[in-house]
């Protein structure tokens, strides 16, 4: 009898956690395992790459709380008065301020899903996958039936909003915590050390032969520019660092280097980035690619690859960017030590635009050390796709 795996995320959106689940659902076999995603929103760049086989499931009352979530709690009560719904007005006001007096929400998520059974379904194991997201961490507990329920922790809990209280309280009801890189592990322990024992760090799974064979498929660049190719890949938004980017293309330019930098994904600061190249003048210089579903052919065809994140989990596409054996340059960020000899098969500074300038211009200006850097990655082991054994493991037990 197929075992039963549920992995529970908020959407299925061009991202690192979106990709890192579906090549971990590619190497469970078919033939073994029964997969259903939990999704609360049906929505995403991914969805039409989620296999036949795994089964797609939606919370469907998530729609009709989604914004007491995710607005601000002045906005949600501004909202409620205006509808007239004066008892929930009430109600949300006395559960908010019982949560911001304990600092937690674990009161408002059990009133919001209180009408919310169990899943009628039971399964081996129920995967809180996405995050920071503490409903789904909550109703992974609260509203599944499994025999093993996991946490699985993308970020790094000191650089994005993470409720100490509350996943204190929660976490431990877990029979395992994944965390992506043993740095943002390190953290998590630190900051919470009566969750040692159940703590595992598990790296992103990936297929450099997947990699590999989709970087041949696709036209990737189509301009007629001639020199260095900057490639960042990534959603639009602070945390990843582009700002950063078109401040550093702009002094390149100014200095007279002959570069081009794409950057490959969608998101909120679009716009606030577009004003910024414009701001720079750097419009036929930092090309904003969109959203792509195969960014390989881009990432084979750059000249480097450049991380310049603010913070990561563990950043799968300078995993991706190793398979390619590009010359890479990252921000000093979670799990990028894991990655990266610093020198030898890429470069790594700190979240500081300087030395983002610095280690690029260095590129830039030497094809011995570009290349050097890839010739050291043609001999390094990326295939980690053994990771696999940890979950399969505990669900064994």
């Amino acid at each position: 009898m197929k075992k039963k795996i549920l992995f529970m995320v908020i959407n299925m959106n061009i991202g690192g956690t979106e990709k890192a689940l579906l090549n971990m659902i590619s190497e469970l076999p078919e033939e073994k395992y029964e997969i259903t995603i939990l999704m609360l929103e049906k929505y995403g760049g991914l969805m039409d790459f989620i296999p036949k086989e795994v089964k797609v499931e939606f919370v469907d009352s998530y729609k009709n709380f989604k914004e007491l979530l995710n607005d601000p709690p002045k906005t949600s009560l501004v909202k409620l008065l205006k509808q007239m719904k004066f008892i929930k007005a009430f109600i949300y006001l006395v559960l908010f301020f019982i949560s911001f007096i304990s600092g937690e929400r674990s009161i408002l998520l059990k009133y919001i899903l209180r009408g919310h059974s169990v899943m009628e379904n039971k399964y081996d194991a129920a995967i809180a996958y996405a995050g920071p997201m503490d409903f789904i961490s909550f109703f992974v507990i609260h509203k599944i039936n499994a025999k093993k329920k996991i946490q699985w922790i993308h970020f790094d809990i000191t650089k994005v909003g993470f409720n100490k209280k509350f996943a204190k309280r929660l976490y431990k009801k877990f029979d395992r915590l994944f965390v992506v890189s043993k740095e943002a592990k390190n953290k998590l322990v630190t900051t919470l050390p009566e969750l040692k024992d159940l703590t595992t760090e598990f790296y992103n799974v990936v297929s450099p032969y997947e990699i590999r064979s989709k970087s041949k498929n696709g036209s990737g660049f189509e301009d007629d520019f001639t020199g260095i190719r900057i490639l960042t890949v990534g959603r639009l938004s602070s945390e990843k660092g582009q700002d950063m980017a078109i401040r550093v293309l702009a002094k390149l330019i100014k200095k007279g280097h002959g570069v081009r930098w794409y950057c490959v994904g969608e998101g909120h600061q679009r716009k606030d980035y577009e004003r910024l190249i414009e701001k720079y003048k750097v419009k036929n210089h930092f090309i904003l690619l969109g959203a792509n579903t195969n960014p390989y052919p881009y990432m084979e065809q750059c000249d480097i690859y450049v991380q310049p994140s603010r913070y990561e989990g563990y950043c799968i596409t300078v995993i991706e960017a190793r398979c390619l054996e590009k010359p890479i340059v990252s921000t000093k960020v979670n799990g990028v030590n894991e990655q990266i000899i610093n020198g030898r098969t890429g470069i790594i500074v700190d979240i500081d635009e300087n030395q983002l300038y610095d280690a690029i211009e260095l590129l830039v200006e030497s094809p011995s050390l570009r290349k050097m850097l890839s010739e050291n990655l043609h001999d390094v082991e990326v295939e980690n796709t053994r990771q696999i054994d940890k979950l399969l493991t505990l669900m064994n037990k």
